[in-house]
């Protein structure tokens, strides 16, 4: 009932994912980051702790491997969950339990990893990956790209209704957290790619007026001189 893809930018030291779903506000229980540290999916039958779970592990310095590992270890009703990070350090780990439903599948490139589950295909992550890597731009570019090339490669077995991209960078909150939690009509993967749209260029001047506002463009708002 998912697909998404987490990556690190090795230019920047960004880390991001995007998501999508059939299931309502995906993108609010399976997305997890952390800056300087890594990224993190719980999906399929999702046990929202497992995310920052891993992302603990990786902060105690374990590698994306070893983290994995040790929350898999661990974690109950393992077998139902897929499970997805990548590290400072652009490793990569996945894990799909016995009990994945549907067809699924995952795929790595370099710095990035995708995974889904109940797809059309189970090529859908690798396609992704791909539309990662052939991407140009920002990370959130590349990574919108990405969502958009899991989409056309097929996707879910069914509709998707929510999707949402989460990025973050050198503050301790994210510098992007866009989400379409729910369409009935449309596609929400293009909701969140015309969020982005309409974000990434304003981005640095919302990071500007958290740091410090005396240093801040104007904030474009009436009244605002």
């Amino acid at each position: 009932m998912t697909f998404s893809l987490l990556a690190r930018c090795p230019e920047t030291g960004r880390f991001g994912m995007v998501i999508s779903s059939s299931s309502p506000a995906v993108a609010a229980r399976c997305a997890h980051a952390r800056a300087g540290v890594g990224v993190a999916a719980s999906q399929n039958i999702t046990d929202p702790a497992l995310g920052p779970a891993l992302l603990d592990a990786l902060a105690r310095g374990r590698s994306a491997p070893e983290a994995m590992a040790e929350v898999t270890a661990i974690a109950p009703h393992i077998q139902y969950r897929q499970l997805l990070c990548v590290d400072a350090a652009g490793r990569t780990a996945h894990w799909s339990g016995e009990r994945i439903l549907g067809t699924w599948g995952v795929a790595e490139g370099d710095g990035a990893v995708a995974g889904g589950n109940l797809l059309a295909h189970d090529g859908v992550p690798a396609a992704m990956v791909a539309g990662f890597a052939a991407a140009r731009g920002d990370l959130g570019d590349r990574l919108v790209a990405a969502l958009r090339a899991g989409r056309d490669a097929g996707g879910e077995a069914g509709p998707v209704h929510s999707a949402g991209l989460l990025m973050v960078d050198a503050a301790s909150w994210p510098v992007a957290s866009l989400r379409c939690d729910w369409l009935d009509q449309g596609c929400p993967i293009e909701a969140v790619a015309r969020a982005w749209d309409v974000y990434a260029p304003q981005m640095a001047a919302y990071v500007q007026r958290a740091m410090d506002p005396r240093e801040a463009p104007s904030y474009g708002v009436p009244g605002d001189e």
